[in-house]
């Protein structure tokens, strides 16, 4: 039996899914457009960096918010450079959350700051997940002699 058809169905469910819940945006799109024969891999290898860079920025938010005074001004440079590194991945609603961010630490608002942290670790928790099944789905197909289809 053939699964590649079946996997191809699944990764075509999946990426609509993903554009859908708004979790990626068109530049994600792009993303893939830069990804060819000489570099199949492109796509995976800049996730793969927005992923490490993100534990990194995650981790230095959380112990900027942790210090007995809050310097919002580098709270706000971390959410800022977080908001860069998703945009230019397509991760939408990372990049919402980093919005948010911003405008808790223009009021000083430790709480709002503190409250959206932990809805951005849950949107970067969720949308690493998704990434990852993603890979596996492509990786099946390959394995399996099959092609990456374009998103329906």
């Amino acid at each position: 039996m053939d699964v590649v058809p079946l996997l191809q169905s699944q990764f075509i469910e999946h990426m609509n899914s993903l554009y859908a819940e708004q979790y990626v945006d068109d530049q994600f799109t792009q993303l893939q457009k830069l990804a060819d024969e000489s570099n199949p891999d492109f796509v995976f290898e800049v996730v793969t960096l927005f992923f490490q860079d993100s534990e990194k920025l995650i981790d230095n938010l959380t112990k900027a918010l942790e210090q007995p005074v809050v310097d919002f001004n580098q709270v706000a440079n971390h959410a800022h450079q977080f908001k860069g590194s998703s945009s230019s991945i397509g991760a939408n609603r990372v990049k919402n959350q980093c919005v948010k961010f911003r405008a808790y630490c223009e009021e000083q608002n430790r709480e709002g700051c503190v409250a959206c942290l932990q809805d951005l670790q849950q949107e970067y928790f969720v949308l690493k997940k998704k990434f990852e099944f993603l890979f596996k789905i492509e990786q099946d197909i390959v394995n399996n002699g099959g092609t990456i289809p374009s998103r329906q």
